[in-house]
């Protein structure tokens, strides 16, 4: 039996490595703060919705679609998704205590806890069964319709009552039959399992029959070397039994397992739903693209992540960027560059990964990897200045970098000089628009912005913060030609004016009389 709520043909990979460029996309990104809004305090949701959404990009444009298709239906069932994930969680914890046995050199001991295990998913698997059947209806997706009919078609209740009956059988709690043959010195060889007889005769009857001939024996209660022996030949008979119950049983809890990973990521999108909706956000299923065509626009886009952080709705932006591989971004300090930047870093992942994204309407191509190039704040641990820093995780990027990926540059190379810095982020990007990847570069380099202007490049697109004439941002981008100004005044007055009034108005303090 297989889930298959993440992919349409095989299981979802949890083993699969984690993105190289994981630690920078979770810092540049803020994805902590995303994935806490999807996990709450719950470490395996955190974890399953970490490797789903930064895996993403691995995935193909029919993924994406049978994915979205399936949370669609999560975000119209949530308390039914929650009841299922409830009820493989239940089942887990249950059979976490009865797998100890299993793992012995005894096959009784491992039959034993082998039978007790099965029976105990017996009843989860009709529980899980008898859920889905009820709600059935409500699902419209292909994921969700072809686990029900597998439910429904491989749990009947005639198999579940055929299962209980050899479990009971299987406890040989009237003995154990056995035929043997004796080998070449007179050891017993050829051990086979035999069925018990039918014990539903009546006595008259089990009285007349007719038996075949043999000879009986019994041990003596006090003969440990023959109790040993017989257990050392009954062991023997029923270690093919074992373990063929012992796989059963394996087979079944990787089922639930699997199960409740896949259930997870859309029990932790529902969660995310749910708390943009309180904050009065919108949300939206986007449209993949295939990869190459530049498809890229949207409206009403926001940064998911500022919303869960802020009280306030956050500022959106709309824009159609299609046919661009670079995207310019300029204008007022505190503008919402930044901002911006993150907004479309965290709706490609989540795009890719088959979500819905933080915007009114949203089109977007998948891309091969998404890569992010921040500045950092220099610290202790650095070996080498920061602009050194910046060039070796640059090289690292290119290492990885291939057709149709996508870098994301925040006030990268400005670390040096505006000369210098222009001209290595002018040949990096050039560099990249010739591999076919689409670069989005928040900047103050004019140089480098300017340079690129000038060219009238068709794949081009440059934006500005916007900021209105008595120095108040509005937080939006705008399609604009670079300025040789990023309105750094308006920051230093905004500081130092309050400093300064702070000076001019101390506060009156008395000073106590003292006596000499």
């Amino acid at each position: 039996m297989k889930a298959l709520l993440m992919h349409r043909d095989r299981d979802f990979d949890e083993d699969q490595p984690l993105p190289w460029n994981t630690s920078d996309m979770t810092q540049d990104l803020d994805l902590k703060t995303l994935l806490r809004a999807m996990a709450g305090d719950d470490k395996f949701l955190f974890e399953v919705s970490r490797k789903v959404l930064l895996c993403g990009a691995r995935n193909d444009i029919e993924t994406v679609r049978y994915r979205q298709e399936v949370l669609k239906d999560c975000l119209q069932n949530p308390e039914v998704i929650h009841e299922l994930y409830a009820i493989v969680v239940d089942t887990l914890d249950r059979t976490r205590k009865q797998t100890w046995g299993i793992t012995s050199h005894y096959p009784s001991s491992v039959l034993y806890s082998a039978t007790d295990l099965l029976e105990t998913l017996t009843v989860m698997l009709r529980k899980l069964r008898d859920t889905c059947l009820a709600h059935a209806s409500k699902f419209r997706s292909e994921a969700f319709q072809a686990l029900f009919t597998m439910l429904a078609k491989e749990l009947t209740d005639e198999y579940l009552a055929a299962i209980q009956d050899h479990l009971t059988i299987s406890r040989f709690r009237k003995g154990t039959l056995m035929s043997a043959q004796l080998g070449q010195h007179n050891e017993s060889t050829s051990l086979v399992l035999r069925k018990a007889p039918d014990r539903k005769q009546k006595w008259f009857e089990r009285l007349l029959r007719k038996r075949p001939p043999g000879y009986t024996f019994e041990l003596h209660e006090r003969d440990e070397t023959g109790a040993r022996i017989f257990g050392e030949i009954r062991h023997r008979a029923i270690s093919k039994v074992a373990v063929a119950l012992a796989e059963s049983a394996d087979h079944v809890v990787s089922f639930f397992q699997m199960l409740r990973t896949e259930l997870a990521f859309y029990v932790a999108c529902t969660n995310l739903y749910a708390t943009l909706l309180d904050k009065g956000e919108r949300v939206c299923f986007p449209t993949p693209v295939p990869a190459g065509e530049r498809n890229h626009h949207f409206r009403k886009l926001y940064d998911v992540c500022l919303s869960l952080r802020m009280e306030q709705k956050i500022v959106s932006n709309t824009l159609d960027e299609d046919g661009k591989d670079l995207v310019t971004i300029t204008g007022a300090n505190q503008g919402g560059k930044s901002s911006f930047l993150r907004s479309v870093g965290v709706a490609q992942l989540m795009l890719q990964c088959g979500m819905f994204v933080g915007a009114e309407q949203f089109e977007g191509e998948l891309c091969s990897a998404l890569l992010t190039h921040y500045k950092r704040e220099e610290d202790a641990s650095m070996q080498s200045g920061k602009f050194d820093e910046e060039l070796s995780r640059m090289n690292q990027i290119v290492a990885h970098i291939g057709r149709n990926a996508m870098v994301l540059f925040n006030e990268s190379f400005a670390a040096t000089n505006e000369r210098e810095g222009s001209e290595i982020a002018r040949q990096i990007v050039t560099a990249l628009l010739e591999k076919r990847v689409r670069v989005f570069y928040v900047t103050h380099l004019y140089e480098f912005a300017r340079g690129f202007f000038e060219k009238r490049r068709e794949d081009a697109l440059f934006l500005r913060a916007e900021r209105q004439p008595d120095g108040s941002r509005t937080f939006q981008l705008s399609v604009a030609e670079p300025l040789e100004t990023s309105y750094g005044e308006d920051l230093y007055r905004e500081i130092f004016e309050e400093v300064d009034e702070a000076i001019s108005s101390p506060p009156i303090s008395r000073i106590p009389a003292t006596a000499d």
